[in-house]
Protein backbone atom coordinates (compact mmCIF):
# COMPACT_ATOMS: atom_id res chain seq x y z
CA UNK A 1 0.00 0.00 0.00
CA UNK A 2 1.47 3.35 -0.93
CA UNK A 3 2.01 5.87 1.78
CA UNK A 4 0.23 9.25 1.00
CA UNK A 5 -1.09 12.14 2.59
CA UNK A 6 -0.19 15.02 4.83
CA UNK A 7 -0.53 14.70 8.71
CA UNK A 8 0.48 18.52 11.16
CA UNK A 9 1.88 16.54 14.58
CA UNK A 10 3.82 17.99 17.14
CA UNK A 11 7.17 16.64 18.77
CA UNK A 12 7.11 16.48 22.66
CA UNK A 13 9.63 17.50 25.23
CA UNK A 14 11.37 13.92 25.08
CA UNK A 15 11.21 14.24 21.38
CA UNK A 16 8.07 11.53 21.10
CA UNK A 17 6.04 11.84 18.12
CA UNK A 18 2.94 10.31 17.15
CA UNK A 19 2.68 8.45 14.03
CA UNK A 20 -0.85 8.99 12.52
CA UNK A 21 -3.30 5.63 12.35
CA UNK A 22 -3.20 5.87 8.31
CA UNK A 23 0.73 6.09 8.51
CA UNK A 24 1.29 3.27 11.01
CA UNK A 25 -1.39 1.08 9.15
CA UNK A 26 0.69 1.36 6.20
CA UNK A 27 3.88 0.30 7.57
CA UNK A 28 2.67 -2.27 9.11
CA UNK A 29 4.57 -5.43 9.37
CA UNK A 30 3.71 -8.56 11.34
CA UNK A 31 4.73 -8.64 14.66
CA UNK A 32 7.19 -5.54 14.56
CA UNK A 33 7.16 -2.47 16.51
CA UNK A 34 10.69 -1.18 14.36
CA UNK A 35 10.76 1.81 11.95
CA UNK A 36 13.62 2.85 10.83
CA UNK A 37 14.92 6.89 10.89
CA UNK A 38 17.12 8.39 8.42
CA UNK A 39 18.38 11.16 6.92
CA UNK A 40 16.34 12.54 3.75
CA UNK A 41 16.66 15.15 1.06
CA UNK A 42 16.38 19.01 1.68
CA UNK A 43 16.34 18.84 5.25
CA UNK A 44 13.85 16.31 6.44
CA UNK A 45 14.02 12.98 7.45
CA UNK A 46 12.88 9.34 6.33
CA UNK A 47 10.96 6.59 8.24
CA UNK A 48 10.90 3.16 6.76
CA UNK A 49 9.71 0.21 7.79
CA UNK A 50 12.33 -2.92 8.66
CA UNK A 51 11.18 -4.14 4.98
CA UNK A 52 11.33 -1.01 3.06
CA UNK A 53 15.05 -0.36 4.52
CA UNK A 54 16.10 -3.76 3.99
CA UNK A 55 14.82 -2.82 0.13
CA UNK A 56 16.74 0.40 -0.04
CA UNK A 57 20.08 -1.16 1.59
CA UNK A 58 19.93 -4.09 -0.79
CA UNK A 59 19.64 -1.14 -3.38
CA UNK A 60 22.65 0.27 -2.22
CA UNK A 61 24.58 -2.53 -2.16
CA UNK A 62 24.59 -2.99 -5.78
CA UNK A 63 25.63 0.53 -6.64
CA UNK A 64 29.59 0.71 -6.77
CA UNK A 65 31.99 2.12 -3.80
CA UNK A 66 34.86 2.96 -6.45
CA UNK A 67 33.49 6.48 -6.12
CA UNK A 68 34.06 8.78 -3.58
CA UNK A 69 30.67 10.74 -3.77
CA UNK A 70 28.72 7.12 -3.07
CA UNK A 71 31.38 5.86 -0.28
CA UNK A 72 30.61 9.59 1.61
CA UNK A 73 27.08 9.05 1.11
CA UNK A 74 26.79 5.78 2.08
CA UNK A 75 28.64 6.72 5.32
CA UNK A 76 26.54 9.53 5.90
CA UNK A 77 23.74 8.04 5.49
CA UNK A 78 24.16 4.47 7.63
CA UNK A 79 25.79 6.60 10.15
CA UNK A 80 22.81 8.76 10.95
CA UNK A 81 19.64 6.22 10.18
CA UNK A 82 18.27 4.12 13.34
CA UNK A 83 15.81 1.90 14.21
CA UNK A 84 13.46 3.25 16.38
CA UNK A 85 10.85 1.66 18.34
CA UNK A 86 6.91 2.44 18.17
CA UNK A 87 5.54 2.27 21.97
CA UNK A 88 2.19 1.18 22.68
CA UNK A 89 0.64 4.83 21.98
CA UNK A 90 2.09 4.94 18.24
CA UNK A 91 4.94 7.02 19.25
CA UNK A 92 8.39 7.02 17.94
CA UNK A 93 11.78 8.74 19.83
CA UNK A 94 13.29 10.81 17.66
CA UNK A 95 17.20 10.66 18.46
CA UNK A 96 18.50 13.84 19.16
CA UNK A 97 20.89 14.02 16.51
CA UNK A 98 18.42 13.20 14.22
CA UNK A 99 16.10 16.47 15.40
CA UNK A 100 19.25 18.60 15.09
CA UNK A 101 20.00 17.30 11.36
CA UNK A 102 16.81 18.03 10.27
CA UNK A 103 16.13 21.42 12.54
CA UNK A 104 12.85 20.02 13.69
CA UNK A 105 11.01 22.39 16.33
CA UNK A 106 7.37 21.50 17.87
CA UNK A 107 5.73 21.62 14.58
CA UNK A 108 6.19 19.01 12.31
CA UNK A 109 4.85 17.58 9.09
CA UNK A 110 4.62 14.29 8.00
CA UNK A 111 4.13 12.92 4.58
CA UNK A 112 3.90 10.08 2.76
CA UNK A 113 6.20 9.66 -0.18
CA UNK A 114 4.92 6.09 -1.71
CA UNK A 115 7.21 3.81 0.43
CA UNK A 116 8.70 5.92 2.89
CA UNK A 117 6.87 8.87 4.98
CA UNK A 118 9.31 11.83 5.80
CA UNK A 119 9.08 14.32 8.35
CA UNK A 120 9.88 17.88 7.95
CA UNK A 121 9.97 20.97 10.39
CA UNK A 122 6.86 22.75 9.83
CA UNK A 123 8.37 26.37 9.13
CA UNK A 124 10.71 24.77 6.82
CA UNK A 125 7.67 22.52 4.65
CA UNK A 126 5.40 25.45 4.08
CA UNK A 127 8.67 27.21 2.74
CA UNK A 128 9.12 24.35 0.32
CA UNK A 129 5.72 23.80 -0.66
CA UNK A 130 5.73 27.65 -1.71
CA UNK A 131 8.92 27.39 -3.80
CA UNK A 132 7.74 24.62 -5.20
CA UNK A 133 3.92 23.74 -5.53
CA UNK A 134 3.64 25.60 -8.19
CA UNK A 135 5.87 23.58 -10.25
CA UNK A 136 3.96 20.63 -10.23
CA UNK A 137 2.73 20.13 -14.09
CA UNK A 138 6.61 20.53 -14.95
CA UNK A 139 7.69 18.22 -12.37
CA UNK A 140 5.24 15.58 -13.16
CA UNK A 141 5.86 15.93 -16.94
CA UNK A 142 9.68 15.36 -16.15
CA UNK A 143 8.64 12.57 -13.80
CA UNK A 144 6.29 10.79 -16.27
CA UNK A 145 8.93 11.04 -19.36
CA UNK A 146 12.06 9.51 -16.93
CA UNK A 147 10.08 6.47 -15.81
CA UNK A 148 9.16 5.85 -19.30
CA UNK A 149 11.46 3.78 -21.40
CA UNK A 150 13.79 5.59 -23.15
CA UNK A 151 13.92 4.21 -27.40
Amino acid sequence: MALTGTYERTVDDKLRLAIPRQLRDGFREVDSEELFLAPGNEGCLSIYSKAGFEAFATKMASVSTGRVQVRNFLRLYYSQAECVQVDKQSRIRIPERLVKLADLKHNVVLIGVHDHVEIWDKERWDSFLSQNGSQFDALTSEALDLSLPQG
